[in-house]
């Protein structure tokens, strides 16, 4: 009898292990075959990702723009006419049009490189944009030349500047000349006259055997023909030159009066349009073609046209007025005298043979298009007003 209830109770043992057993196997199966796990893994997954996609979003509207540091060489002080009035101006134009995204780091008074070293120095990289005057580079430009003739009449500096852009852009052959480097803008002066510290000019005669400093190109001829010495100095060397009586005099603009502070070395003032000079801001080609298009194209938005009128007049026509303030207003002598009709006339005479010379040195070097350039340039200063 004990044996049977001890298989019984054995039986039962087994019978309820059994259940059990089955019991478990069935909440393991629910577990790992049931429909539920896998969206709840998809839906974290799907989170994880918006999280990461809105990051990324917010991370690249917070991204600043590219920023183009150039270095901007000028001749000039900061704090010059010129510095200040003109260039400085310009420069803010530019970042302000590509929203900050061009900057400059700056290089005043021939701190990075000589004025006569601009175009080389900027053409082999060393500075990337430069303020260029042409007159220390004779022939580099001859067909440009056309702005330097004699006594052609220009109105002002700002007129000057408007034509001398129209003719960049319209005569290929003149553009080439300046394909060293990309050119941005181009300007040129008001009428150069004679500034002296000895004596009074007032006729031919009075001019021959004296020494005048002068830029190179047709106004170096254009000394030569008056009968006085030309003398080839970097501006920022003029005043010294003055003050020692190294040089008699020079042909001058009121903006180079009132940036160099010439009226403290000279006395002598005669009023004549005897020529212009002229001038670019140029970019290294490299440089300007590492730029994107659109900073570009919001760089020529300020250049041109525009930034060639701006040039003219604020380097130049806005000196003529403070140029006699400042002389006034420093006690300096002053003794002006403005050439009649007559004695205009016989100056213009005198220097006549430069035109034609230059004329016939274009025909030679195979640019017979210079008559047509002087004659558009005639055309325009007779019926071109910014």
């Amino acid at each position: 009898m004990k044996k049977r209830m001890l298989f019984l109770a054995l039986a039962l043992i087994v019978v309820a292990s059994l259940v059990l057993a089955g019991c478990s196997s069935g909440t393991t199966t629910k577990a790992t075959s049931g429909t539920t796990a896998a969206p709840a893994t998809s839906k974290a997954t799907t989170a994880a990702a918006a999280t990461t996609a809105a990051a990324s979003t917010t991370a690249t509207a917070t991204t600043p723009a590219k920023v183009y540091k150039l270095k901007y060489a000028d001749q000039n002080s900061d704090t010059g006419w010129e510095g200040s009035n003109a260039a400085q101006p310009w420069l803010n134009q530019i970042t302000e049009a590509t929203s900050d995204q061009v900057q400059f780091e700056t290089y005043w008074a021939q701190t990075l490189f000589k004025g006569a070293d601009a175009w080389v120095s900027t053409k082999n990289g060393v500075g990337d944009l430069s303020w260029m005057f042409h007159g220390y580079w004779a022939n580099q430009t001859p067909l440009a030349d056309v702005m330097s003739l004699p006594f052609l009449g220009f109105k002002s500096a700002e007129q000057a500047s408007g034509i001398f852009w129209q003719l960049y852009e319209k005569y290929p052959t003149l553009k080439e000349e300046f394909s060293d480097n990309h050119v941005l803008l181009t300007w040129a002066s008001d009428p150069y006259f004679l500034i002296t510290n000895k004596k009074q000019v007032k006729t031919v005669e009075d001019i021959k055997g004296m020494q005048i400093r002068v830029p190179s190109g047709p106004p170096t001829e254009v000394i030569k023909a008056l009968g006085a010495v030309p003398v080839s100095k970097g501006m920022p060397d003029t005043f010294l030159a003055l003050q020692k009586g190294e040089i008699d005099g020079m042909a001058a603009s009121w903006e180079a009066i009132v940036s160099f502070k010439l009226y403290e070395v000279v006395k002598y003032y005669t009023y004549m349009p005897m020529f212009e000079v002229y001038f670019t801001q140029a970019m290294n080609n490299d440089k300007w073609a590492s730029l994107p298009a659109d900073i570009q194209s919001e760089i020529e938005g300020v250049s041109g046209l525009e930034g060639s009128l701006f040039w003219g007049a604020n380097m130049f026509d806005s000196a003529k007025v403070e140029g006699k303030r400042l002389i006034q207003s420093a006690g300096a002598d002053m003794t002006e005298y403005t050439l009649s009709d007559a004695e205009l006339a016989a100056w213009q005479s005198a220097s006549a043979s430069v035109i034609d010379a230059w004329l016939q040195k274009m025909k030679d070097a195979g640019h017979p298009e210079a008559q047509e350039i002087l004659d558009t340039t005639r055309e325009l200063i007779q019926s071109y007003n910014p």
